[in-house]
């Protein structure tokens, strides 16, 4: 199955071979001993060291609980009367049938299945890039899509990908995917990058979104176990990147309100992290279980002005 597809879920495999994920993770470590594939959180992928993009319907497959649980909490980051970009994607296809909710909102995108999930609603314009179609994302790429943004001004990008590590950022499989990306995010005042804990740490070969560009992330829980995703988010943090993380179930600091049906997110609590102040300067978390927590960020002006380069380049 992951020679025929490039990737599989745990839970797909459990129903296919009709036993429990319990025993196909210890097979799939066992195959993994032996060099025929790679473990990923939630799955397993061809064996590489930079990982293979699958196609749509087997990354539709994967994490799903868990794009669900992060669109909800993306969601709630958008206002009536906004415009944004939202970058193509399974994640974000989710996040869009969410914002199909949001009167007043303004979209500009350059994924099918985005335009697809907003079709329907009635106080939604939908603004679609020109470019090439891409069969296996059902994504617009190419100097087309790159074109038609040029120009445009919105308040925030929302961005998915292949992998994010705190080193790289956000990186994608494919080179025309990757271009279309950065041209999203010039367009943007914000980038919110939505990636489930499956692609923390994994490294893929186009970067789209250097880690100083990326403003918020939203993620989900990682599994106790799962010490790569920790420590990544731990980096991620400690660069200066919002951390959001679904489904926890405790409200979200500020007070924030969140559109019904939305689950609240808390900010990640990591052992020692630091939060950002007003001037780039930190303040540790407050102290007790769990150690301190990720704060509201104020932009330094050094970070400002490497963004702002960002997007003259």
């Amino acid at each position: 199955m992951v020679r025929a597809n490039g990737a599989v879920s745990l839970r797909e495999l459990a129903r296919v071979v009709q036993t429990s994920e319990v025993t196909v993770r210890r097979d799939v470590r066992a195959l993994e001993a032996e060099g025929l594939l790679d473990r990923r959180h939630g799955g397993a992928v061809l064996p590489g060291g930079f990982t293979r993009e699958s196609g749509f319907p087997q990354k539709s497959h994967l994490a799903t609980a868990e794009k669900t649980a992060i669109a909800d909490v993306a969601a709630g980051l958008v206002d009536e009367g906004e415009a944004i970009v939202v970058g193509a994607g399974t994640t974000t296809q989710e996040l869009a049938r969410r914002l199909a909710r949001v009167p007043g909102l303004t979209v500009v995108t350059n994924s099918l299945l985005v335009a697809q999930a907003l079709a329907h609603a009635n106080r939604v314009e939908v603004v679609m890039t020109g470019g090439t179609l891409r069969g296996s994302n059902y994504a617009l790429v190419g100097s087309g899509a790159e074109q038609s943004l040029q120009g445009l001004r919105v308040s925030r990008a929302f961005l998915s990908g292949s992998g994010l590590t705190a080193e790289r950022g956000l990186s994608t499989s494919n080179m025309l995917s990757a271009s279309v990306d950065r041209a999203l995010v010039q367009a943007a005042a914000e980038v919110v990058v939505l990636a489930d804990h499956t692609k923390l740490g994994t490294d893929t070969m186009f970067q789209t979104v250097p880690t100083d560009v990326i403003t918020r992330l939203v993620t989900d829980e990682p599994p106790p176990q799962d010490e790569r995703a920790a420590t990544e988010l731990q980096a991620l943090a400690d660069q200066g990147v919002q951390i959001a993380v679904a489904g926890s179930g405790a409200p979200a600091h500020g007070g924030e309100q969140h559109p019904p049906g939305a689950r609240p997110r808390r900010d990640l609590p990591l052992p020692g992290q630091r939060g950002r102040m007003p001037g780039g300067q930190f303040r540790g978390g407050p102290a007790g279980p769990g150690g301190g927590a990720l704060t509201s960020e104020v932009l330094s002006p050094e970070r400002t002005a490497r963004v702002a380069d960002m997007r003259r380049r």
